[in-house]
């Protein structure tokens, strides 16, 4: 049985369908709200998990990339939400958008955010900090409450503090600390080479933030150029925590995309 904790948001009748939203690090289902309510209010019914070690969901380690997949996969099945549409966001693209290439009879669409998939990608420093043994020991437990709102506020004006307050989550305990460490570690883009997103053919929306220091804007244009149904939306004036910064704009564009799935 999934242990993953998760949020959900249902239509007053029969829903048109079910969305999935993915969180990324270090987020957790938290960062889903607006979109839950919106997707809801529009006739779908809208599912955010949270992901092993992030919000209120347990550890379970070792909390690799594959642990991770395994887990969505199981919750997905545990609650019979497939056919779907994903929305997935930094981790939570690299997590779900290998479960819908695994699972391609099950997806409808899909909404990309500030993230990657490339066989040929490259970590940005941070997560090279915390991939190097040593240095991301000194990282995850050296942060504390203070510090770790200070480096989100720094790259998302609109982080609140009952979002901080969640998101602080992932360093409650000593092995949810550990775990962020063994999902970077885990990170070999090579793994990619095996899946073939554009072989999905299905509506795909690219909402990304145009001045993402994490995930840069050349990964949407990439996105957008390789799949082979897809639009893609750049938000001016906006970092990597798109749904946290401007949360009623990016809940109203993926509404508007479920209209196309």
């Amino acid at each position: 049985m999934s242990r993953l904790v998760f949020r959900e948001a249902r239509p007053e009748g029969e829903p048109d369908g079910t969305l999935l939203c993915v969180h990324g690090f270090p987020e957790s289902s938290w960062m889903w709200n607006h979109v839950l309510e919106a997707a809801a209010a529009a006739g779908w019914r809208a599912v955010a998990p949270d992901l092993p070690g992030y919000g209120d969901s347990p550890y379970d380690g070792p909390a690799t990339w594959d642990r991770h997949l395994a887990a969505l996969t199981e919750f997905v099945e545990e609650h019979e939400l497939a056919p779907l549409a994903l929305c997935v966001h930094d981790w939570g693209g690299l997590i779900g958008l290998r479960w819908a290439c695994e699972h391609p009879d099950r997806v409808r669409g899909l909404v990309i955010s500030d993230t990657g998939f490339f066989p040929d990608g490259r970590w940005h420093g941070l997560a090279d900090a915390m991939r190097a043994p040593g240095q991301g020991e000194e990282l995850v437990v050296g942060i504390d409450r203070d510090g770790f709102a200070g480096m989100l506020r720094a790259v998302s004006p609109g982080m609140d503090d009952a979002a901080l307050d969640e998101y602080f989550k992932a360093y409650a305990d000593d092995d949810r600390r550990r775990g962020q460490l063994e999902l970077y570690r885990s990170g070999d883009f090579s793994i990619l080479e095996r899946y073939d997103l554009a072989t999905l053919n299905v509506p795909t929306l690219v909402l990304w933030g145009a001045d993402d220091p994490f995930a840069p804007v050349a990964g949407a244009h990439r996105f957008a150029a390789e799949l082979p149904d897809a639009r893609l939306e750049v938000l001016d004036g906006v970092g990597h925590f798109v749904f946290d910064d401007v949360p009623e704009q990016a809940a109203a564009a993926v509404v508007a995309h479920l209209r196309r799935v």
